[in-house]
């Protein structure tokens, strides 16, 4: 997964919040900052792409974004409103207007009967709204499951932004 297979899809991105005016920032955990890269891998983002947070671990989360220890400890760190969480956090702590955060189990190991390995939560807040969060279990192994996060995440940036 290279930030260059998903150029197209993230010159787009930054076009329609580039008109916007709008400043994105990103909260990634099984991507590792693979989405920021993807954006940040074209020239000129720097006008639309505020900042990205890798928060891999519990402890980044709730240190850099606010996430409540206590959320993580009932839901899991891999859960809907965890990434919620993360998706307010990054705005809270940045000065974007719009925020996507990721949290999942890439594998190949980390996985249960409840949460497989594939499961991602992506989150999606715009500054002043209510977060939307979506369910995936993406198939394939753990640079499969990864690249399939990065593109449904610039997918959700991009419908995020004003129609044309």
């Amino acid at each position: 997964m290279s930030p260059a297979s998903f150029a197209t899809l993230a010159e787009a991105v930054l076009a329609r919040h580039r008109r916007a005016g709008t400043k994105l920032a990103t909260a990634e955990s099984c991507t590792g900052g693979a989405i920021a890269a993807a954006l940040t891998d074209i020239a000129g983002s720097s006008d639309v792409f505020e900042r990205g947070f890798v928060v891999y671990s519990n402890e980044a989360k709730t240190e850099l974004l606010g996430v409540p220890a206590a959320l993580i400890d009932r839901h899991g760190a891999v859960s809907d409103v965890v990434a919620a969480a993360m998706a307010e956090g990054a705005l809270a702590h940045s000065h974007a207007d719009l925020a996507v955060s990721v949290t999942g189990i890439a594998g190949p190991g980390g996985g249960t009967s409840k949460k497989p390995v594939g499961l991602v939560y992506i989150g999606c807040v715009r500054r002043g709204g209510a977060p939307a969060v979506e369910r995936h279990v993406f198939a394939g192994n753990r640079a499969a499951v990864r690249a399939a996060t990065v593109q449904r995440a610039l997918e959700l940036l991009l419908a995020a932004g004003p129609t044309e």
